[in-house]
């Protein structure tokens, strides 16, 4: 009897049972001694060392499978350490993520690995030029260096260089400071750029012998000629010569964006398959300036690296998921394979197919057959071939001549580890889906094993299966949309009767990386803390319907062991989770604190601290509550006034509901502000503003036949209105007896003249293009209208006789658009997919 399998996402309680739980404390060592010549507590024990990459290695298992992990640790362990990568640091990733960074360098070490690292220091090099007053200087892209600037340059260089290696040796990871004697080079063009060099050859013996003493060597882009004068070299070009030389497995350039993004979707891209892609991308319209240099820098840099070697653009805190995971998380350019297809098997050399199918082919290698009989039995089907061009992969698809009606077949699918590691069957199986929208295919059997492929691969790739317990093997499918349909395919897989009335099908398939002018970015993952109150339901109902985001967790004291109601992409289980829980959750991608104002402290501090100690990778955070709003390290989530920030950010503060109203009705009138007269706000929202908690403002009898005025003068929002507009706002706020929506009456005296027309064209212009905003052209908004809408809605602009007074009138829900869809967009922004999935644009 045959067993049918689906894949089902398992209950949250069941997939948290299963996560590792072991911890990675990385405590900074203090000593007295100075740092560069104490003699340090290492363990010398080896035993302890090796507990310790165990520790961490099962830490790892909480980004990726155990299968990943262990397979690109073997493959980075496999070559010598100075092979490893080459991690170019931007200097604004020294300012901004030190500590992340450092955090993320220790992480490798202690797994036996050594990233040779080198940075730049632009950003800090200007301001210190600006403060001595000498401008800048740039010719065709290049900075030019007197020197002045030269002199500036090496002091510079000199202490980030100190400043990174102090901040790994606090993590206890020793470091050595190389900031020079690496780089040998001649004038680039001394008359024109003066002290800027071309770097001609590498001295790798400063590198090697840090990396034998047991240190990571950190370098910087600093260059000597032969005679010792020290000349100014691009961070980028130092990365790329030094990549030349040592030909690494991975060239990194760590940068505050995550990645590569498209210019028109605005999506990060995943990856950048240049033998297969590169002309195509470089014809886009929106690949030019910067990203199109980077894109043609990496192809001149890998076309003379093995193929096995890859680039890789992420931020510091995803280094971890993008160097041991399959799905990665910035963007990875690598040569990949040119793969080719063919019609009729004369087009291709046997001897190619012989060579593939004897070292992959389990049914060849355990004697089963032939490859000559398996091609003259494939002589009779019509049949489509995938391979590439060095011969790693083979796909053969082949359809019944006799009956055209029937799918197409994948009779063989084989890859070699090396094409494992670097994708290529992913970016195989993206051109299969293009040409068969129906496909079966079987994996493993009596005589088989699964090859390089585990099933999970396949199983991810399908939308449901069928397995035979005979023979262990299984048969895969998608395609197939209706459950008649897939009994009569499945039906003859071994003679077996699929039973009448089982759904053969499944919408569920993890997207993994393919190309990146065509595919979306993956699917990314979700814990909602604080789902009891009323945001917290709207956010689950915006996610559940998100193509790309998957809730994960949802975290309520109140509801915890009760089933999830209205989610419906998987079965889910309200947990209680404490902030020390959250470094076990590796496969969360982002965090939302719908928790209220005061309490979300402990899991952000907790989170820092452990992305700090090296026991978690960085995590989006977005918080609901007004805890992070006045502070600058933290992104404000108002995307319609700060979108280019949003891009990658990884702390959101989230606006308040009057707040994001009333600044959509002032932003655009900003530079009309009567300096003598503040803006005053008149606001009105539904009791759901309140909270769940009982008060008298959420008590529908208290409400009944009444207008609650509260805080009337310094409320947390009228605080944050003028913090983010920097100009006084005055706010009252009340509640009322709807449940659900605001009314604002927003009061502006003018410092000029201005008729109703003039305010509501400057209101058209400043919102054009805002698909979540709504400029009426006559009459006033009403709550009723906008309730359960995820966007504002403006008009009214009422101006008084005199030209120097206007009355706005705004409307806004203060679940979705003043909160759980302004989350989304952050959401979106953040993770790098476009800003309104899941967001109903009405």
């Amino acid at each position: 009897m045959l067993s049918f399998a689906r894949k089902v996402s398992a209950p949250v309680a069941t997939r948290l049972a299963s996560r590792a739980t072991s911890t990675l404390v990385t405590k900074p060592i203090v000593s007295t001694t100075p740092r560069y010549i104490q003699t340090r507590s290492y363990s010398n024990d080896l035993s302890n060392a090796a507990a310790e990459k165990e520790t961490i290695v099962k830490l790892l298992y909480n980004i990726g499978s155990r299968k990943e992990v262990e397979q690109y640790l073997r493959h980075f362990s496999s070559v010598e350490s100075q092979k490893f990568a080459v991690i170019k640091v931007g200097g604004a990733v020294l300012t901004d993520e030190l500590e992340t960074l450092a955090s993320a360098l220790t992480f490798l070490n202690r797994v036996g690995l050594y990233p040779i690292v080198l940075h730049g220091a632009g950003p800090q090099l200007n301001r210190l030029l600006e403060d001595a007053g000498v401008e800048p200087q740039y010719e065709e892209g290049i900075r030019i260096t007197d020197p002045q600037t030269l002199e500036i340059a090496r002091k510079v260089f000199m202490s980030e260089n100190l400043k990174l290696v102090d901040a790994l040796e606090r993590h206890g990871t020793r470091a050595r400071p190389i900031p020079g004697g690496v780089f040998v080079a001649d004038y680039l063009d001394k008359d024109k750029y003066q002290y800027v060099g071309k770097i001609t050859s590498v001295n790798k013996d400063a590198i090697e012998s840090s990396i034998r003493a047991g240190a990571l060597p950190i370098l910087t882009s600093l260059a000597e000629t032969p005679d010792g004068q020290i000349l100014n070299v691009n961070a980028d070009v130092a990365a790329a010569e030094l990549a030349t030389v040592l030909e690494p497995l991975k060239i990194v350039f760590l940068n505050e964006k995550n990645g590569l993004y498209h210019g028109v979707t605005g999506k990060k891209i995943d990856t950048i398959n240049l033998d297969e892609e590169y002309e195509d991308l470089m014809k886009e319209s929106w690949v030019r300036y910067g990203t199109k240099l980077k894109i043609r820098e990496c192809k001149e840099l890998l076309d003379g690296l093995p193929r096995s070697s890859s680039v890789a653009i992420i931020s510091a805190g995803h280094l971890h998921k993008e160097l041991f995971t399959d799905s990665g998380a910035g963007t990875l350019i690598r040569r990949g394979h040119k793969l080719f297809k063919f019609d009729q098997l004369d087009q291709v050399d046997p001897d190619k197919i012989r060579r593939i199918m004897e070292a992959e082919d389990d049914v060849i290698k355990t004697g089963e057959t032939s490859v000559a009989s398996y091609l003259r039995d494939l002589q009779k089907k019509n049949v489509t071939l995938y391979t590439d061009e060095p011969g790693q992969v083979l796909a053969i698809v082949t359809k019944d001549p006799t009956d055209p009606s029937k799918p197409a077949v994948l009779e063989k699918l084989l890859a070699s580890k090396t094409a494992v590691l670097n994708n290529v069957p992913d970016n195989l199986w993206n051109t299969i889906r293009k040409d068969f929208d129906v496909l079966t295919w079987r994996v493993g059997g009596a005589k088989s094993e699964d090859g390089n492929l585990d099933r999970s691969w396949h199983f991810e790739r399908a939308d449901g299966s069928l397995r035979n317990p005979q023979d262990g093997s299984t048969m895969f499918f998608y395609g197939i949309q209706d459950s008649d349909s897939v009994k009569q395919t499945l039906d003859g897989f071994s003679g077996a009767k699929v039973p009448t009335g089982t759904r053969s099908y499944s919408t569920f398939a993890q997207q993994r990386r393919g190309f990146a002018s065509s595919a979306t970015a993956r699917s990314k993952n979700v814990g909602l803390i604080g789902a009891r109150g009323f945001t917290g339901r709207e956010l689950i109902n915006i996610i559940n319907n998100h193509p790309e985001l998957n809730l994960t967790h949802v975290s309520s004291r109140e509801l915890e062991g009760k089933p999830l109601d209205g989610y419906t992409k998987s079965d889910l289980t309200y947990v209680n989770l404490k902030p020390e829980d959250l470094k076990t959750q590796e496969q969360v991608d982002a965090w939302v604190l719908a928790l209220p104002n005061g309490v979300c402290a402990p899991f952000v501090n907790q989170v820092e601290k452990d992305v700090k100690e090296g026991q978690s990778s960085d995590k989006v955070l977005v918080d609901l509550s007004a805890d992070y709003r006045f502070d600058n390290t933290w992104t404000y989530g108002l995307p319609e006034f700060n979108r280019k920030n949003l891009g990658g950010a990884t702390r959101i503060s989230n606006p308040g509901c009057y707040a994001t109203g009333a600044q959509m009705s002032l932003r655009p009138l900003l530079p009309f502000f009567d300096k003598h007269a503040a803006p005053t706000v008149f606001g009105v929202s539904g009791y759901s503003g309140a909270g769940t908690k009982p008060s008298p403002k959420n008590d529908p009898e208290v409400l009944r036949d009444n207008l609650l005025p509260y805080s009337m003068t310094n409320h947390i929002h009228e605080r944050e209105v003028s913090y983010q507009l920097g100009t006084p706002v005055n706010f009252i706020p009340h509640v009322a007896s709807f449940f659900q929506g605001i009314q604002l009456s927003v009061n502006v005296p003018l410092n000029k003249t201005m008729t109703s027309k003039d305010v509501h064209n400057v209101f058209d212009e400043f919102y054009q293009g805002e698909k979540l905003v709504k400029v009426l052209e006559s009459g006033e908004p009403y709550v009723r209208d906008n309730s359960g809408k995820h966007f504002v809605r403006i008009g009214g602009f009422s101006v008084h006789p005199d030209g120097k007074r206007v009355v706005i009138a705004t409307t806004i829900d203060n679940l979705l658009k003043g909160a759980a869809t302004q989350a989304v967009q952050n959401l979106n922004l953040a993770l790098g997919f476009d800003e309104y999935a899941g967001i109903p644009i009405e």
